[in-house]
This record gives C-alpha cells, sequence and structure tokens, in this order.
C-alpha cells in the first residue's frame, strides 16, 4: 500500500467512525441496558442516554483508523499473491482483512467499550470515575476484560458484513455498468450491517454480560459458553436476542454512515 493511501485509509476510517458513535450513541446506550443483567429500567432506562459518550469520543476515531487501515494492507497484500488472485477467492481474502483489522482495532476498542457500557449500565457515574473505580478494583486488566468475547463476536460479524458489502457493490456496479456513487456504497453497507447484526447478537449479549459481571463473579471470567447458558436458561431465546432490534438499527444505519462516509472522504482524498 502506498503512503497516500495509508493515509486516506487512516484518515476516513478515523472519522467515519466519529461520525457514527457519536450520532447513534442513544440507540447504543439502549441496547446495552436491555442485555445487562439488572435489567433496562434497573439499568437506568431512557435517563441519561449520553453516559459514556466521552469515552466512545476518546476511542471511536483510532479504534475505526487501525481497523481500516490494517483491513486495507491485509486486503492489498493478499490481492496481490497468487492464491487470492482469482475473482472467486476475494470473499475469502476480505474474510480475512476483516478479521486481521478487528483483532488489531480491539486492542483499542475493548478498553473504551469496558469504561462506556459500565457508565451507561450506572448513568450516575461518569466515564472518569469509572475509569478510576476499574482500575482500582481490578487495574490495567480490568480495562481488558471482555477482549476474547469482543473479538469473537467482531470477526463472525466481519465474516458477515465485508465480505457481503463486497458483493453488493460489485454486484450493484455491474449492473449499472460504472463504478458505484458514495451513497450506493452506504446503502451497501446498511443492509451487510443489520444481516451481521441480527446473526451476532448472542454473541454481543455474551459480551455486554462478561463487561459489565462484577470482580471475581462467574461471569467475569468470560467463559462464552456459560454466559450463553445462563441466558438461555434464566429468559431463553428472547434473552439471546434481547437488544436485537436496536442493535440492528444502529448498525444497519451506522453501516450507510461509517461505510458510505468512509468512501466518500478515502475517494476525496485520494
Amino acid at each position: 500500500m502506498e503512503r497516500r493511501e495509508f493515509v486516506a485509509s487512516l484518515v476516513a476510517g478515523g472519522c467515519a467512525g466519529m461520525s457514527v458513535d457519536l450520532t447513534l450513541f442513544p440507540l447504543d446506550t439502549i441496547k446495552t441496558r436491555l442485555q445487562s443483567q439488572q435489567g433496562f429500567h434497573k439499568a437506568g432506562g431512557f435517563r441519561g442516554i449520553y453516559a459514556g459518550v466521552p469515552s466512545a469520543a476518546v476511542g471511536s476515531f483510532p479504534n475505526a483508523a487501525a481497523f481500516f487501515v490494517t483491513y486495507e494492507c491485509a486486503k492489498s497484500l493478499l490481492g496481490a499473491s497468487a492464491a487470492f488472485a482469482a475473482p472467486h477467492a476475494a470473499p475469502v481474502s476480505h474474510m480475512l482483512a476483516a478479521s486481521l483489522g478487528e483483532i488489531v482495532a480491539c486492542l483499542i476498542r475493548v478498553p473504551t467499550e469496558v469504561v462506556k457500557q459500565r457508565t451507561q449500565a450506572s448513568p450516575s457515574s461518569s466515564s472518569y470515575n469509572m475509569l478510576r473505580a476499574t482500575l482500582t478494583e481490578e487495574g490495567f486488566r480490568g480495562l481488558y476484560r471482555g477482549y476474547s468475547s469482543t473479538v469473537l463476536r467482531e470477526i463472525p460479524f466481519s465474516l458477515v458484513q465485508f465480505p457481503l458489502w463486497e458483493y453488493l457493490k460489485t454486484l450493484w456496479s455491474q449492473r449499472q455498468g460504472h463504478t458505484l456513487h458514495s451513497w450506493q456504497s452506504a446503502v451497501c453497507g446498511a443492509f451487510a450491517g443489520a444481516a451481521a447484526a441480527l446473526v451476532t447478537t448472542p454473541l454481543d449479549v455474551a459480551k455486554t454480560r462478561i463487561m459489565l459481571a462484577k470482580a471475581g463473579s462467574a461471569a467475569a471470567r468470560g467463559n462464552i459458553p456459560m454466559v450463553l447458558c445462563d441466558v438461555w436458561r434464566n429468559k431463553g431465546l428472547p434473552g439471546l436476542f434481547a437488544g436485537s432490534v436496536p442493535r440492528m438499527a444502529f448498525i444497519s444505519v451506522g453501516g450507510f454512515i461509517f461505510l458510505g462516509a468512509y468512501e466518500k472522504i478515502r475517494r476525496t482524498l485520494l
């Protein structure tokens, strides 16, 4: 990847991430409270809907920038190899590039997500106080509680979203006979995001429960199958898909803004 492409991916990804996270933050708060163990109303209901927004604001730019730089670099490297040169191998290279991008991005995303979600579920506290409390009680390791569950949620999500996004763009482009406009890429992103959001909601529920669990509890150990079994026993199928509607709405609209803004800004910079 050339330096110009690297900078374009960095800036476009960061700007796209910030615009989504800050615009749709209330939907994310509602989703977190629906998935929390104490229930929606005890977690704050519709009060303090912007609780935790400073944490999201700090982490969104570097998180999204890290993802897209890794994604574009990996896609470029894989595309240059003989094994992935054939058109039918493109979805596999997109899957691998997206998975690697998520692993790198989660190094930044998880600490900000831990602070953000705990503040969303305790709106009487501030992001700064929640950060201090986490460091005091659990140390630096506490900020990475839920890292494996987040990666295990994000990789399947990306395995669905990005190949589907790239496929829909290619299909639409072929039918109209020219490169898509940014708004058309955004529409493809919305459909891809909604499909990926629905499929991976149970993993998101597990991730939320692990991040919000009290230190030392069984859920805090990060055992995803155990957490999912516990949700299934207590709340059944509706519990596994708790928050799926706001999550799909958030990610569908977010995919439209995120991927559309990314394409627009990247093309402008290039």
